[in-house]
């Protein structure tokens, strides 16, 4: 017999091993039904976060509990190679791209930086124990996959869903490009807010529209916390059904909306503030009033988009930094002025602020409205902002011309929405969060002002813009190029190559595309041309809970665009690693866990049960005191099996396994317990309850088997004749256990499990992850007089027994329960049930003597229990404890051979051996 399991985690298989073994599941799982889980993030960054190993670790217990269950689940784990944070850390390597070095070599750099990342995060996923493809992984910057990703873009333009646009975009001007949504997140920033007075060019056109007579000047004001935008502010946007007033103040009679007054009068302090009278918005359309600084007339307009939320009811109104700003200068004709460079800076033909930065030029700008006198309050304020979710800088909008995925144009969005119902969310909570971002979703701007990325490979024409009329020819003949050559080839192509004596009027984009655009079309460029997936749709996707946003809209987007349909059955979506106070884990707050260190000094299996253990539908708490609970309870459940397996000792189960029908009744329903367990596992994992799984093994553990059916058993284990039926029942019942309990943890305790596997007597395949549930767990028989309800009685009774003794020895009455006499005293039915037992009742309550007494006869120090008629009584016992044993019996001494021990060790010693019914 092999050594007794150890007690610590094994080292971790050889990364070939774990890839060769990956590959024998998938050649013996050829012929089962497919269940795909398709990868999508993280970039190829190397340094490996707890978030990371959640993201992998969850996918491996899918992959893992579907191959048990008897699926092919092939796993193609996969990187987005492309985009911002790799061509930042290349700039700060080798500079910059057309200044130091040329663009070529530059994204030359960023490949093999690339490359030399994900072999890093490759390493640490293969040591967390996820099985996948990792000698073959996806990567987006793959020559086949970038070529791919092109004629996707392709197929969408020939949808008719993409336009180009010149509009506002959310703009980095850290990155010098352009962002989706997706990339944008929300932080709190101090502003700086102010309010404006616009001058009126004619006084008496305003005191018309209110119907009043004076002289004084005029003025409309404004409320902003972007003064960087003043330059460029065109026009004045009003409500039409807002009720606006004219005040008198020491800064002359003022326009502000009448709703908003008092908060506006707070901000300017004291001093009269008279209304004069008041008009509705749509009155004001057409006004002229003068630019804060400049010499430009500033039109009013009706917007639908002035609320009253804030500020005074005017909204001063830029196109070029605005969507809503845009669309209502739209319609009045006014166009845009384009006065930022690329780099956030004013470019020179900017009146007074020209080459100031826009981060840096409120003081400035604050100076010069006071030097104006139309500045009317100045103070910060600190409000929720967007921010770039990679560089974290404030974002600006900024109108350039740009490529869109349109939502409204072909009707993407309601096809979207139509979908997003079709799919299965988990946790459901995920369908309103995916419908209320593609509802509220614009636009989607899939074009990047960078170097590393895939490249929007359109040739356009030079007046109309269009796109040539051989656009999916085109596309499919660089698609070809750069199967061979990489993205680097469509810098290389003269238009003459491929368009001939049309090329001077055509100009290629230079352009690349979104990332979410690379990881979006994996559907097309992944799964289905990668042979082991060979299937479409995925039946899941899985992601953390800002994907929403991400990769699974870009999917949704992308997929519909081109196919029509969702690229994903399911998606599950787990949350965020935090602290045990509440913080997000973050290298700057310096509260981050490692995952290396972890599986350095816990293992693997440690890192993977917390994630098992935790509810992954919510933000996910750990600290080290998490871990070190995880860790007790990792023991709990390895110890069981270490039990387990050492007392299958000399078991051989070709020949030593008990039938159903000679099986111990306390035996067959521990059996029939561990398969109703199976599919209660089955079912938590088939719905991705990996809590649940982890809860009904630890408890298990805890209780059916270590607070109750190996203790009873140890007594049949050491004191029967090896080869009896009793000792043999229990060790068939063992047996069985271990070989179905090893297979529930494999997807969660993969190197435990796989440990286990070597220790379990009797012929074997190699691994535990060649199996599949073991089903002659499911064949057992229910004793009909002994059910799981009798035996769920019985459970109780000894724990009612079990606090007795625990009070009597705290009492100095018994020294432990095998020296202890036990009286319970019930009513008749109960009296019967727990007759049935016999003379082996006592061996269920671990005592040496157990007698059953009416209720009527019980005595006056009788302790009442939990149980309804139910007392119970304890003294020690009088007789002489067996030395082989324990018990105290009447009859130790009686026999000369063995003068310490009771009759029916003699028995077993000597005899034909005790007989055993029950337990």
């Amino acid at each position: 017999m092999k050594a007794s399991l150890p007690q610590r985690e094994p080292a971790t298989l050889k990364r070939w091993q774990q890839i060769e073994l990956y590959q024998k599941i998938r050649n013996i799982s050829a012929g089962r039904p497919k269940f795909i889980l398709h990868d999508g993030p993280p970039y190829a960054n190397g340094d490996l976060h707890l978030g990371h190993a959640v993201n992998k670790i969850l996918k491996d217990f899918i992959i893992k509990s579907r191959s048990v269950a008897g699926f092919d689940a092939p796993y193609v784990p996969g990187w987005d190679c492309h985009g911002l944070p790799i061509e930042h850390k290349v700039e700060t390597m080798i500079g910059k791209a057309g200044d130091k070095v040329d663009y070529e070599t530059f994204r030359n750099e960023c490949r093999k930086y690339a490359y030399k990342q994900i072999e890093r995060q490759k390493k640490g996923f293969i040591r967390m124990g996820v099985f996948g493809s990792w000698d073959k992984p996806y990567l987006t910057m793959d020559y086949q996959t970038e070529a791919d990703i092109i004629r996707a873009l392709g197929r969408i333009a020939a949808s008719g869903h993409l336009q180009k646009g010149y509009k506002p975009v959310y703009w980095s001007v850290v990155g010098g490009s352009a962002l989706a949504e997706a990339e944008v997140e929300y932080h709190d920033k101090v502003s700086t807010q102010l309010d404006v007075a616009y001058p009126a060019l004619d006084r008496k056109a305003v005191f018309d529209k209110f119907k009043v007579d004076e002289a004084a000047d005029a003025a409309i004001v404004i409320w902003t916390t972007t003064p960087w935008t003043l330059p460029a502010s065109l026009a004045l946007s009003v409500g039409g059904d807002i009720t606006y007033v004219l005040v008198r103040t020491d800064h002359g009679l003022l326009i502000v909306a009448k709703e908003l007054a008092e908060s506006f009068k707070s901000r300017i302090g004291d001093g009269p503030f008279d209304v004069l009278a008041e008009c509705q918005g749509q009155a004001l359309e057409g006004l002229k009033f003068k630019h804060p600084f400049y010499n430009r007339e500033i039109p009013v307009l009706l917007g639908d988009h002035v609320t009253l939320d804030a500020g005074t009811g005017i909204v001063h109104t830029a196109p070029d930094h605005g969507m809503e700003d845009f669309a209502v200068c739209n319609k009045y004709g006014i166009e845009t002025i384009n006065p930022l460079n690329d780099n956030g800076t004013y470019r020179d033909n900017v009146e007074l602020f020209a080459g100031e930065h826009v981060y840096k030029v409120d003081d400035h700008i604050v100076e010069v409205l006071q030097q104006n006198g139309v500045l009317l309050s100045v103070g910060k304020l600190t409000h929720s902002y967007a921010h770039c979710w990679r560089t974290k800088t404030p974002l600006i909008y900024r109108a350039t011309p740009q490529w869109f995925i349109s939502m409204d144009k072909a009707g993407l969005k309601q096809q979207a929405m139509d979908a997003i119902k079709q799919i299965r969310w988990v946790p459901a909570w995920g369908q309103n969060r995916i419908e209320a971002m593609v509802e509220q979703s614009p636009d989607w701007c899939i074009s990047r002002q960078r170097t590393w990325g895939v490249p929007i490979a359109f040739f356009v024409h030079k007046n109309t813009g269009e796109l040539h009329p051989e656009t999916s020819r085109l596309i499919e003949d660089v698609a070809q190029r750069v199967e061979k050559e990489g993205i680097n080839a469509w810098w290389k192509i003269e238009p003459q190559e491929l368009l001939g004596a049309e090329a001077d009027q055509y100009e290629k984009v230079t352009d690349t595309l979104d990332v979410w655009f690379d990881s979006g079309v994996t559907h097309d460029a992944v799964l289905r041309k990668r042979e082991e997936l060979g299937q479409f749709p995925a039946d899941i996707y899985l992601e953390g809970s800002d994907q929403h946003r991400g990769w699974f809209q870009s999917s949704l987007k992308t997929s519909i665009a081109m196919n029509g349909v969702a690229p994903y059955k399911q998606v599950l979506t787990h949350g965020f690693t935090i602290d045990e106070k509440g913080y997000k884990m973050s290298k700057s707050l310096g509260n981050g866990i490692e995952p290396q260190e972890v599986m350095d000094t816990l293992g693997a299996d440690i890192l993977r049960l917390w994630i098992a253990a935790t509810d992954y539908s919510g933000d996910m708490t750990a600290s080290q005191e998490i871990l070190k609970r995880t860790a007790d309870s990792y023991r709990r459940i390895r110890n069981t099996s270490r039990f387990l397996l050492s007392n299958l000792e000399g078991f051989e189960p070709a020949k030593d396994l008990v039938s159903d029908k000679d099986l111990l009744s306390l035996d067959r329903w521990i059996l029939r317990r561990t398969a109703k367990l199976q599919r209660e596992i089955q079912k938590s994992y088939e719905n991705y309850q990996f809590l649940h799984v982890y809860q009904k093994v630890h408890n298990f553990c805890v209780l059916e088997l270590g607070g109750f059916y190996l203790d009873i058993i140890k007594d049949r284990q050491y004191t029967m004749p090896s080869e009896s039926v009793g000792r043999r029942s229990c060790q068939t019942a063992m047996y069985h256990i271990i070989e179905a309990m090893v297979r529930w943890i494999c997807p969660i305790l993969s190197f435990t499990a796989e440990e286990i596997w070597t220790y379990i007597p009797g012929e074997r395949s190699e691994s535990i992850f060649l199996e599949t549930y073991y089903e002659p767990i499911l064949d057992f028989s229910e004793d009909p007089d002994m059910d799981e309800a009798y035996w769920q009685n019985i459970i109780d009774v000894k724990a009612a027994v079990n606090k007795v003794i625990e009070a009597a020895r705290n009492d100095g009455k018994v020294g432990g329960n095998l020296q202890a006499v036990v009286h319970l005293y019930c009513d008749d039915q109960f009296a019967a049930d727990l007759g049935k037992l016999g003379e082996e009742f006592r061996f269920v309550t671990m005592t040496s003597e157990a007698h059953i007494h009416p209720l009527t006869e019980a005595p006056a120090d009788a302790v009442s229990t939990d149980i309804d008629g139910l007392k119970i009584s304890i003294h020690a016992s009088s007789h002489a404890k067996c030395v082989r044993c324990y018990h105290h019996r009447e009859d130790v001494g009686q026999h000369t051979d063995h003068p310490e021990v009771c009759g029916r060790c003699v028995e077993n010693i000597d005899g034909a051996g005790e007989i055993r019914r029950y337990a």
